[in-house]
């Protein structure tokens, strides 16, 4: 039985002073229930300031990336073990923003998100296709290339260990979102992808997921919760998409 998931990505947004109302906002309205985890995956120089606040609650934490090393002369990169050490739980690999604009290939999103298993993290592998390749009809074989090249790096059994989060790009901060069928769609395509361990693992939906059209996008038997963007920073938005699970 999978258990739903909702994960909010803070991207490149807040400060001190806004993170602690927004935690706290959430924090006050966390559901009772346990039948639905909550994460928020904020900037990695608020890591430890969130950590501080989620510590002792329900709500996990996660970093947007990380790197494929350990340790060493990488300026600017934040290992596995790193993100561990201050609670995280989870981190993001291979959204369509680090794809697109720092021109990640799908190699590199498995090597990551082997990177993060053996750091003791849970990777959040991204896929998804753009605008252009859903109109020629070739989203499934985009969606289809990028988890084999995830698989030919960490295998069924890494991939057992992680979560996927299919993020049709042309609905990514554009206001337009997959209907419950186009997602359904992709989603049972990707759980047939994953054969034989497919039921144990978590499939989330990204795509301007709002709580206006959470619970139909739920209601879907392949759609296991969400990648939330800007409406995870708002804190009612947040946790009423949570509440539609």
């Amino acid at each position: 039985m999978r258990r739903p998931l909702v994960v909010g990505n803070w991207k490149m947004n807040g400060s001190r002073e806004q993170n602690t109302e927004l935690l706290q906002s959430i924090l006050g309205l966390l559901p009772e229930s346990e039948k639905v985890e909550l994460a928020v995956c904020a900037p990695f120089v608020y890591i430890d300031q969130v950590s501080e606040q989620v510590a002792n609650t329900s709500l996990a934490l996660g970093g947007q990336d990380v790197s494929v090393h350990v340790s060493g002369a990488y300026t600017g990169e934040i290992a596995a073990p790193m993100l561990a050490e201050f609670g995280c739980r989870y981190a993001i690999v291979g959204h369509s923003e680090r794809r697109q604009y720092h021109n990640e290939s799908n190699l590199l999103v498995g090597q990551k998100a082997l990177s993060a298993i053996q750091g003791g993290l849970t990777p959040i592998i991204c896929v998804g296709e753009s605008l252009e390749q859903r109109e020629i009809g070739s989203a499934l074989d985009v969606i289809g290339s990028q988890l084999q090249s995830v698989k030919s790096v960490i295998g069924d059994q890494g991939l057992a260990k992680s979560v996927i989060a299919y993020e049709p790009v042309w609905a990514i901060g554009t206001g337009l979102t997959a209907t419950p069928e186009q997602a359904q769609e992709v989603h049972q395509f990707i759980r047939e992808q994953l054969g034989s361990i497919a039921d144990g693992i978590s499939i989330l939906y990204g795509g301007s997921v709002k709580a206006a059209n959470a619970a139909d996008l739920f209601a879907q038997p392949d759609i296991d919760g969400a990648l939330v963007g800007g409406a995870s920073l708002v804190a009612e938005e947040f946790i009423n998409i949570a509440k539609a699970v």
